[in-house]
């Protein structure tokens, strides 16, 4: 019994630092900080936020105003992003011997997809591709030069950048 509650005890605290990333956003006026933490973990991200703002910033604020929040089971579709919390399986084969068998193991996986309409509007935009998405034919680019490639590459990066980014300063 002792062993089976010490490796539970164990396994809890490799828990605690097993994905420790923060995602942050703003957006219209608001900050969101994200996080696939343990609920501990995120009370101390908290305190270490207030703290950060109080001291150094001198921003005072209250505390009670910061509210955490578990993510939703269900896709939420926040600018242009589709994020969904999914079960993802992985398959390990192991062999020993003649015997062969699988293990299985389940993981939770937030999701993020991106959006094809507009980064495939905006290829188009900029000639790389027709509007269905397909490549437009190497005749066309055999006249560009090297930088002139690069150069719309850099637009279209820079776009995508500022839509995701949530800049207004969008060209």
């Amino acid at each position: 019994f002792v062993t089976e509650v010490f490796a539970n005890d164990f396994q809890a605290i490799l828990l605690l630092f097993k994905d420790p990333f923060m995602h942050y956003v703003r957006y219209q006026g608001k900050s969101i900080l994200a996080s696939k933490d343990t609920p501990l973990l995120i009370k101390k991200w908290k305190n270490y936020l207030v703290n950060l703002c109080q001291c150094h910033f001198s921003v005072w604020f209250q505390p009670a105003k910061i509210c955490i929040n578990p993510l939703s089971k269900r896709p939420l579709d926040f600018l242009g992003y589709l994020s969904s919390l999914r079960l993802n399986l992985s398959v390990v084969r192991s062999q020993m011997l003649e015997n062969a068998f699988l293990i299985n193991n389940a993981m939770k996986k937030v999701d993020t997809r991106i959006p094809l309409f507009p980064l495939i509007r905006s290829l188009a935009k900029t000639k790389f591709c027709n509007a269905a998405g397909h490549p437009i034919s190497q005749p066309i680019w055999a006249g560009s030069s090297d930088s002139d490639i690069i150069n719309r590459f850099v637009r279209i990066c820079r776009n995508l950048s500022h839509y995701y980014s949530g800049s207004s300063k969008k060209k």
